[in-house]
């Protein structure tokens, strides 16, 4: 005899029925190719807002040839490879325990020993000008800025996937997005004390770093 239990599982036997019709299979590293894209579309987007507003230091050629280039580009480059690494894993449902996050700071405490090593070769009273630069008033929020075209397309590649870490995906993407602006602003920026970029470069990047984790349980809910 057929009854309501019957008929519910009929229409749940249906309903898995009909959704499952029209499944294919996905292609291998979708997942990754679709943040590669957002990661690409938000870097050309910062970097022509970077050369139309900003402008690319004039003595980039002489400034490439030393260490405090190549020490910011470095810093902020593997910060955005290891935050774009979490937010790939982050964008499966099966993520699982993130322990691997630890390895964020390890390029924070390789700057830190730069860093100080740099106060201690260093007359004190230079100290604060180390620190300061020249344009410490502005960089985190340059940075924060020039991050936002690159955290816009990395979402939007989120919200096509499956995360369910909400904001600790917003969260990575945040910081792979202030960590490529800021990889990018070394085009820009004279500054080249390892203090410098350690305070200001990091603060941009975690204000990124913020955003995105606010942002996160707002754009990507499913």
């Amino acid at each position: 005899m057929n009854g309501p239990a019957s008929t519910e599982k009929t229409t749940c036997e249906c309903l898995v029925a009909s959704l499952s019709a029209d499944l294919c299979a996905v292609p291998r590293h979708a997942a990754a190719r679709r943040i590669l894209t957002g990661l690409g579309l938000g870097l050309l987007a910062t970097g022509a807002a970077l050369g139309l507003g900003l402008g690319i230091r004039h003595d980039l050629m002489a400034a490439m040839h030393g260490g405090g280039f190549w020490m910011k580009a470095a810093y902020a480059a593997t910060l955005g490879a290891l935050g774009l690494a979490a937010t790939l894993r982050l964008a499966r449902p099966d993520c699982g325990p993130q322990r691997k996050l630890w390895l964020l700071l390890l390029p924070l405490a390789l700057l830190s020993v730069m860093a100080t090593a740099e106060l201690l070769h260093t007359p004190r009273a230079q100290w604060l000008d180390m620190w300061l630069g020249h344009s410490w008033k502005a960089c985190a929020g340059v940075v924060l800025l020039l991050s936002l075209p690159i955290l816009t397309g990395l979402l939007w590649a989120l919200k096509r996937l499956a995360p369910t870490r909400l904001a600790l995906a917003g969260a990575t993407a945040g910081l792979a997005a202030g960590a490529w602006a800021a990889c990018l602003y070394c085009l820009h920026c004279p500054e080249t004390s390892a203090v410098f970029v350690l305070t200001w470069y990091s603060l941009g990047i975690a204000l990124a770093t913020g955003l995105g984790a606010l942002l996160g349980p707002r754009l990507l809910r499913w």
